[in-house]
């Protein structure tokens, strides 16, 4: 039973700063996910193949993946909100631009300027999990990832909402193209937030703990702890490219939903996406981790794989309200193990490697979704149907949720033993 007072009092107390890094990052997030949903539909219109779409969004990840590495490797020990200031600023303006560049046709144009939203994105995406953990006291951390992850969720319920309104207002005034460029301008708000944090003083280097640890994990770098950490984070993450970002075209092409009517469902999964997050660090005070993620993210492969194999029946009224259903669950299932993840993989490989962990997770999101894109688009070229594609997801899916859990025994083992950084 969720007590009201204590989720409230674990979110007041979050560090001013960190509260302002965290809406900043909301508004980058609602960039984010209002190209997800819009732009393939965008490019759709514009009679672009499924191939060249998949191609499109496939530079889009290719920008994170190639930054991630480097930057990992710079951002240890430096100070970051300016790294914040960057993103705020680039993502709308490389968004605008990449829109822009489409109406001209002149695909290598449109191909850079993803590139560059996708570099841009990772100047907030890689840096900000080790800067909770640095300016947030212990108690807090869980509460603050948490936060973090929903701005994805509350950015997706604000797009979503104002899609359908400018939907319902006028479809043809406000289209696609119109919608992209307005949120593009609208993302330039977090610049306000980020400049309000530059006025608290940013903790560069941590303090050292009092555990006593081998010279090996304290002063060095961990291999064999960061891939152990990380394996898991592969599996899903190759998975997830292949269907997240052509969800909105299965229920375009499959079930024939326009950007209105899937801006509802999006919604409706967002609010639920974020509500599961924020609840976050009562479940893990309830069940733990050993329960909560292998749990969450079970339900969640199974409400995929019913999603997708509602393509066998599509011509049926009842197989749009199923693969609605699903998406609805599949979303908040799948996406409120995400804070828990990240903290028990930042903290089982320990402070000494959290940059570069962060830095090699989003080269890992962004690379698998890299070649993901090259698959679905050699899958598509081959006459895959989504269902396949989607059903091959939910297998990847459930063997990341196996290893998730076997680290998961590894981390308690450890904690045991006084390995974990507190």
């Amino acid at each position: 039973m969720v007590n009201p007072k204590q989720f409230i009092k674990d979110f007041l107390v979050i560090e001013k700063p960190v509260l302002n890094v965290i809406i900043s990052e909301f508004f980058i997030q609602m960039v984010n996910a209002t190209f997800m949903v819009v732009l393939p539909l965008y490019l759709e219109k514009l009679n672009y193949t499924n191939e060249e779409i998949a191609t499109f969004l496939t530079f889009r990840f290719l920008g994170v993946f190639v930054l991630a590495w480097p930057l990992g490797k710079f951002i240890k020990g430096k100070k970051l909100m300016w790294l914040f200031a960057i993103s705020n600023l680039c993502v709308p303006i490389f968004g605008l631009l990449s829109v822009i560049s489409f109406v001209w046709k002149i695909k290598w144009l449109s191909i850079i300027f993803l590139f560059l939203w996708g570099a841009s994105f990772t100047f907030m995406q890689i840096p900000v999990s080790p800067y909770i953990l640095r300016n947030t006291k212990k108690e807090n951390q869980t509460a603050a990832i948490s936060l973090s992850y929903s701005t994805w969720s509350f950015g997706s319920i604000v797009s979503s909402v104002l899609i359908v309104i400018l939907d319902k207002i006028n479809p043809q005034l406000f289209n696609e193209y119109v919608i992209l460029i307005l949120f593009s301008i609208a993302g330039l708000g977090g610049v306000f937030y980020i400049f309000r944090a530059f006025k608290f003083k940013e903790i560069v280097e941590e303090n050292n703990n009092n555990i006593e640890i081998n010279n090996s994990e304290k002063n060095n770098t961990n291999w064999r702890l960061i891939i152990k950490a990380l394996i898991p984070t592969l599996i899903i993450a190759t998975g997830a490219g292949l269907t997240i970002p052509f969800i909105s075209l299965f229920f375009s092409h499959v079930h024939h939903l326009d950007k209105g009517s899937f801006s509802i469902l999006s919604a409706i999964a967002a609010i639920l996406v974020a509500y599961g997050s924020l609840m976050v660090p009562q479940i893990k005070k309830s069940i733990g981790y050993k329960i909560a993620i292998p749990t969450t993210q079970s339900l969640a492969v199974i409400s995929l794989a019913m999603m997708a194999t509602t393509q066998y029946y599509n011509q049926y009224s009842i197989a749009v309200i199923i693969a609605a259903v699903c998406y609805i669950l599949r979303q908040p299932l799948m996406n409120m193990a995400g804070p828990m993840t990240t903290e028990i993989v930042l903290n089982y490989v320990g402070k000494n490697n959290r940059e570069i962990t962060s830095a090699l997770t989003a080269a890992i999101w962004s690379g698998s979704w890299v070649i993901s894109g090259l698959m679905v688009k050699f899958l598509f070229s081959h006459q895959f149907q989504f269902v396949n594609i989607f059903l091959i997801t939910s297998l990847l899916y459930a063997f990341g949720v196996f290893m998730y859990y076997f680290l998961i025994l590894d981390y308690n083992k450890r904690e045991k033993e006084g390995l974990i950084e507190k």
